[in-house]
Order: structure tokens, then C-alpha cells, then sequence
């Protein structure tokens, strides 16, 4: 009975230093992120194996784990300022949809380190826009060109991002803030644009409308002119005859004499 407690007490330290190793060891990577490896008496960052999926994992605990959220996320830049191609300043709002690269994400942390998003990310979305928007006028800016600047602004981004281990999916340009005064000019120049294009429009229907009147007119010409060339005394004489021959026959005419005036057509006599 003497020596159980000798036996219990180193049994109990070597228990407390088998938690604290286990819980020193034990790592749990959460849904939509993986783990890098840092062997702290190996090469450092492990870059030759994939990252650390989800679920629970046991390290030496004398290694690091840096866990990445791999899922894509959302930065959203706010009133940058910009020259247009003139000079004048452009305040512009956008949104960068990106995520680390899964597959390389040890180099990342490697090379950039979990603050990439500040070091790479937020200085290539402004160089980027930068020289996308210093190509275009204010008025392209305003109107026409937003879905080639966000385009182009896109491609300039992912350049620079690809190979820094950073996947870019989107740049969505919510805005762009013009000087009031230039904001002002281009409206009017614009409503003034629709304005002529209306009475544009207004003269070609006018046109055509006239056209189609004078079209008509012409065709009523031709077949009264047809008309005319094909009647003469005779054609007119018979069907005077039988307009006669109708008044005849018609319960309201009492007398009719036959006979001939001066046209040679028949005189009717004894109407109501």
C-alpha cells in the first residue's frame, strides 16, 4: 500500500504531458479551409505536400499550422480615385471576388503570408483600375464603355494575381462619381443627343408619309388619265342610252321623249 502512490504519481505525469501534447498536436481544420504546414526543425513551410484538409489532424507539436479560408470572398473598394484620360478625377467603387488557390497555398504563405490581402490583393485592384480608367474620357466612363472598363479592368487584375497564388473570379464595378459640373455637361450633351435623334426620326416618317400621299396622288393621275384617253362621243352616247332607258323604267318618270340636243343625247321630259 506504501508504493501505490510512488507507481500513481509518475503514471499521473506522464498522463498531464500526454494531454498537453495531444492538445498541443491536435488540430481541426473548419468547412471551406485548409491548413499549411510549418515543420519548425524541418524545411519551414511545407510546400511539397497538399495543404491540410477539414477535419481533425495530428501534428508534431512542435510544428505550426496557419489555417486559409479557401472559400471565395469579397473586397469591396470604396471611392477609389483615379485620372481619366483628360485628368480629371474619378471616384470609383468596385468589388474583388477572389480565393486562394487551394492546390499552391503553401506558396502563398510562403511568399506573401496571411496578410495577402492587404500586401497583394488591395495594391493590384487599384494599379489595375488606375491604368484601365487613365484610356477613357469621363463621358465613356459615365456612359458607353462601363462593361469594357470592368472587362479590361478584370484581366489587368489577374495578371498580376495569378501568379502570386491568388485565384481572382470576378471584378464587379458597382460605381463611378464624376465632378457634378462634368456630370452636369454630360447629361445635357446626351438629352440633346435623344433630342435630335427624335426629330430625326420625326423628318424620315414625315418623309415617308409624303412620299406615300404623292404615291397615291400620282395613281389617281395615271388612272384618270387611262380613263380619259379611253372614252369618246360614241362610248359616252350609249351610256347615255341606257342611263335613259333606267329613268324610263323607273316608277317616277311619267313622260319621256326621244330625241336628240345638242350633245346627241336623248332629252327627258315630265319628271317629278
Amino acid at each position: 500500500m506504501d508504493k501505490l502512490p510512488k507507481i500513481a504519481l509518475p503514471a499521473i505525469v506522464v498522463l498531464i504531458v500526454l494531454v498537453i501534447l495531444i492538445s498541443k498536436s491536435a488540430v481541426t481544420i473548419g468547412s471551406g479551409e485548409a491548413g499549411v504546414l510549418y515543420q519548425t526543425f524541418g524545411e519551414g513551410v511545407v510546400t511539397d505536400e497538399p495543404a491540410l484538409g477539414e477535419g481533425f489532424h495530428l501534428v508534431a507539436p512542435w510544428n505550426k499550422v496557419f489555417v486559409y479560408n479557401v472559400r471565395q470572398q469579397e473586397l469591396f473598394e470604396q471611392e477609389m480615385s483615379v485620372l481619366s484620360s483628360n485628368g480629371l478625377e474619378i471616384k470609383l467603387d468596385a468589388s474583388v471576388l477572389y480565393q486562394p488557390t487551394s492546390g499552391t497555398i503553401g506558396f502563398l504563405h510562403k511568399t506573401r503570408g496571411e496578410n495577402y490581402l492587404s500586401s497583394v490583393i488591395i495594391p493590384a485592384i487599384r494599379s489595375a483600375t488606375r491604368s484601365v480608367v487613365g484610356r477613357y474620357t469621363p463621358e465613356q466612363l459615365y456612359s458607353t464603355k462601363r462593361d469594357a472598363i470592368q472587362n479590361e479592368i478584370y484581366i489587368e487584375t489577374k495578371k498580376i494575381l495569378e501568379p502570386q497564388y491568388i485565384q481572382l473570379n470576378a471584378v464587379l464595378v458597382r460605381d463611378v462619381t464624376l465632378p457634378p459640373t462634368i456630370k452636369e455637361a454630360i447629361e445635357r450633351k446626351l438629352k440633346q443627343e435623344q433630342e435630335s435623334l427624335e426629330y430625326e426620326f420625326r423628318l424620315v416618317t414625315a418623309d415617308k408619309e409624303a412620299q406615300k400621299v404623292r404615291i397615291e396622288a400620282q395613281g389617281k393621275a395615271d388612272a384618270n388619265k387611262i380613263l380619259s384617253a379611253s372614252l369618246n362621243d360614241q362610248i359616252l352616247r350609249d351610256k347615255g342610252i341606257e342611263a335613259t332607258l333606267k329613268l324610263a323604267e323607273s316608277p317616277n318618270s311619267k313622260v319621256v321623249i326621244i330625241g336628240s340636243g345638242d350633245t346627241g343625247m336623248p332629252i327627258i321630259l315630265g319628271n317629278n
